[in-house]
């Protein structure tokens, strides 16, 4: 096997682009993604009626926090909306595809179903949902699902692995080692909840507790500054009930306008992204595509 291939193949998971570099004048790219949950994963979880309501918050008043404050900023961002948002919250998700805004899949309730075909009946449900409500179809999801079923709806990315093989975009492979796809990296480190929310995905441990918004922009800055420095890739996961708080989106405001101090810093949305990646750095032929 030729250095190249070294390089790009790790066990036959994933392809790593090891020639992957940027637009001209362009060091970083930074995605800014929300996940549009409100109270799908917490009642998934059976968490009790206040915390419930605390993800209701996200539809009601998080989300238009959130696309004003991006408005004001002139930054898109990529919002993964589950498919029963467009039953709960539709203007939201409307609103946010008229302001620019990416609408991504972010499966059906939050969850994909073990089944195959109520697997395939969540994906399609999800897919026809968001199209009917933006008349746009999705390209993008978080969600999951089998990378061949996403492909035979369309989809051209995934941002879905919390532990992904590199920290730049990357193409990951079906176990069968025929199906592969673009995926978008975010990790757990760059996600609100991992701050923001006390017993976060029930955790049990005495020192998870909500931390203060100027100890999380002192971390994501710090990131940002090392990631920029470094010419890789950020992905920012955030969720409307919890950084559309007025604390919380204060922080997203100023670190906001510290990153844009720098300059080439590409500001995209993930479609935006995954579309120059799949142009300039396909997937080799020889890895099942």
């Amino acid at each position: 096997m030729d250095q190249k291939k070294k390089a790009g193949k790790v066990g036959s998971r994933y392809f790593l682009i090891d020639n992957f570099k940027y637009p001209e004048g362009i060091r970083l790219a930074v995605n800014f993604t929300f996940d549009y949950d409100t109270m799908l994963k917490l009642r998934l979880a059976n968490e009790p009626a206040m915390e419930l309501t605390e993800g209701e918050v996200g539809g009601r008043v998080g989300i238009w926090r959130v696309m004003d404050l991006f408005d004001q900023v002139g930054i898109k961002f990529t919002l993964f909306t589950p498919g029963r948002i467009c039953e709960l919250y539709p203007d939201s998700v409307k609103e946010a595809l008229k302001r620019g805004y990416e609408v991504a899949n972010h499966t059906w309730e939050h969850r994909v179903p073990p089944e195959l075909e109520l697997e395939k009946d969540h994906l399609r449900k999800t897919t026809e949902a968001l199209e009917k409500l933006c008349g746009k179809r999705p390209v993008g999801a978080r969600s999951g699902h089998k990378i061949s079923l996403l492909k035979e709806e369309g989809y051209i990315y995934e941002s879905h692995s919390q532990s992904p093989p590199d920290d730049i975009p990357y193409y990951q492979f079906e176990k069968d080692g025929q199906s592969c796809m673009l995926c978008i990296p975010f990790h757990i480190t760059l996600d609100d909840a991992m701050y923001y929310r006390f017993g976060w995905q029930g955790a049990v441990n005495p020192g998870n507790r909500i931390a203060d918004p100027s100890k999380v922009y002192e971390i994501w800055l710090a990131a940002f500054r090392q990631y920029y420095k470094m010419g890789r890739y950020l992905n920012f996961c955030c969720h409307p009930y919890i950084s559309g708080r007025a604390l919380r989106i204060e922080m997203l405001k100023r670190l906001i306008f510290e990153m844009k101090k720098m300059p080439g810093v590409w500001f995209c949305t993930c479609e935006e992204l995954a579309r120059y990646c799949l142009d300039q750095f396909p997937p080799p032929r020889e890895f099942g595509e």
